[in-house]
């Protein structure tokens, strides 16, 4: 990365978003402006250079689109974290609609039969897990919490967030004054945010131990805002409640009859409304009946495991994280449920112990891997012959690989597939496709070879 290369301010017409939510300018060399809509001529100024194309600053909108609003929040031209607030909110979800459909086509090479109708939540106060920074800026006299920049890495200077969940959207100016009155307030970069059904908790990154004095002004805060704190000196191992006993964090699915408890660092999804309906869109497209056995591959904490339990014979999750396989564990037990296995394996390098899921029996299969997809996964997961898979994804470009991969190389046909907006305001992409049951295979060459090599130990077995 360096410095563009034209430091005087240019004009150009915006030809569509890219997937962090900025406007493509093309004519010479590429450039993204944040800020800009397709169809609007803009004035910017570029500021980084990257490797196909460089960083704007947007100056001036000379011809705005007819789709442009005024952000509702006051902060969105500084803080980062949010992308898509100068756009209509049903306009965002044909934006990212129109993202997952480029990519299907482009980087997948499929589509669909049926496209899903998106699924919404609320557009505020949805996001109950954070990650805000915190720094203490010399000049300004005082702690800034809050997300980054959306140019730079420094801290917005925030008041409050509309899109954090109650009560934490109103906590960052008095966040930002116990930070500014700890003896450590230079040592304290980050706070991450949880909130449960039952109880909020902060989680503060302190690289130094506070003192006596800090101590109790963090419990005097916890007191007068309802939550509670916990101190990280290190690892995430090093968390400890402030003042324990600390309440052990949960929330409802109540279509199900479900609590599930996490720790204040555990990943859960982020938006709860859209997660309830995305549980349910999930359990309506696999078809489970009495009979059904599910495998659900990277399972977390059992968000979607222990849901489906309720109506298919059993559920089997794999998850690559110890933590997180424990905790899975402990929800089914203490909600009862005992027809839920869940199993720890690496799912990136997948050895015999990790695969050991593989040697079973499925009928229906669940993917929701993280950002960088599934690849690894599917040649075992097509060896399953299921009738159906769903797959939740994060990423519409790691999505469209391996669909691309299920449907070209594994024989499954893309029934369905849409977004749900589980960040509203940013250029995230949460989406769900839906498979039909394994079909003939028309085999890669890498499966040919594979057939080829079977073959041959079958008429020629190696010697004992």
């Amino acid at each position: 990365m360096g410095r563009a290369r034209s430091s005087e301010p240019e004009d150009g017409q915006v030809a569509s978003l890219n997937h962090d939510g900025a406007g493509v300018v093309h004519g010479g060399r590429t450039a993204f402006v944040a800020g800009a809509l397709p169809g609007e001529t803009v004035r910017y100024l570029r500021r980084k250079r990257r490797g196909s194309h460089d960083e704007a600053e947007l100056l001036e909108v000379l011809v705005p689109s007819p789709l442009r609003i005024t952000a509702p929040c006051a902060h969105f031209a500084v803080c980062g974290g949010c992308a898509l607030q100068h756009l209509d909110i049903s306009e965002q979800l044909a934006a990212k609609s129109q993202q997952l459909r480029d990519a299907l086509q482009r980087l997948g090479k499929v589509a669909p039969q049926d496209w899903l109708p998106p699924i919404v939540g609320p557009a505020w106060g949805y996001r109950r897990r954070a990650r805000l920074g915190a720094r203490y800026v010399t000049k300004l006299g005082r702690s800034l919490v809050g997300f980054r920049e959306r140019r730079g890495s420094f801290i917005a200077d925030l008041e409050r967030c509309a899109v954090l969940a109650s009560p934490v959207d109103d906590l960052l100016t008095p966040l930002s004054s116990l930070l500014t009155s700890l003896a450590i307030r230079e040592r304290v970069p980050q706070i991450e945010v949880a909130v449960g059904d039952n109880a909020t908790a902060l989680v503060l990154r302190v690289l130094d131990e506070p003192g006596v004095d800090d101590l109790a002004r963090m419990r005097a805060f916890e007191q007068r805002h309802g939550v509670e704190i916990h101190l990280q000196p290190k690892g995430l191992d090093s968390v400890r409640a402030l003042s324990p006993p600390a309440t052990t964090l949960h929330y409802r699915l109540d279509a199900y009859d479900l609590e599930l408890e996490f720790l204040p660092t555990d990943f859960v999804q982020i938006n709860g409304a859209v997660n309830a309906q995305l549980i349910a869109a999930v359990r309506e497209h696999l078809c489970l009946d009495a009979e059904s056995r599910v495998l659900d591959l990277f399972c977390g904490l059992g968000n979607f495991s222990l849901p489906l339990a309720r109506h298919a014979a059993a559920v089997v999750g794999v998850e690559g994280e110890a933590a997180l396989v424990a905790r899975a564990s402990h929800n089914a037990a203490h909600n009862n449920i005992t027809n839920a296995m869940f199993l720890q394996g690496n799912l990136f390098q997948l050895g015999a112990a990790d695969a050991r899921w593989s040697a079973q029996s499925f009928s229906h299969v669940l993917l929701d891997p993280p950002r960088a997809g599934a690849r690894e996964v599917l040649p075992l997961v097509a060896g399953l012959k299921p009738r159906r898979l769903v797959y939740v994804s994060c990423h519409p470009a790691t999505l469209a690989r391996d669909l691309g991969l299920l449907v070209h190389e594994h024989g499954f046909e893309l029934e369905a597939a849409g977004i749900a907006d589980m960040f509203p305001h940013t250029a995230h992409v949460e989406s769900v496709a839906v498979l039909r049951q394994f079909k003939r295979v028309r085999h890669s060459a890498v499966a040919h070879q594979r057939e080829a090599e079977r073959a041959a130990l079958q008429h020629n077995p190696p010697p004992i």
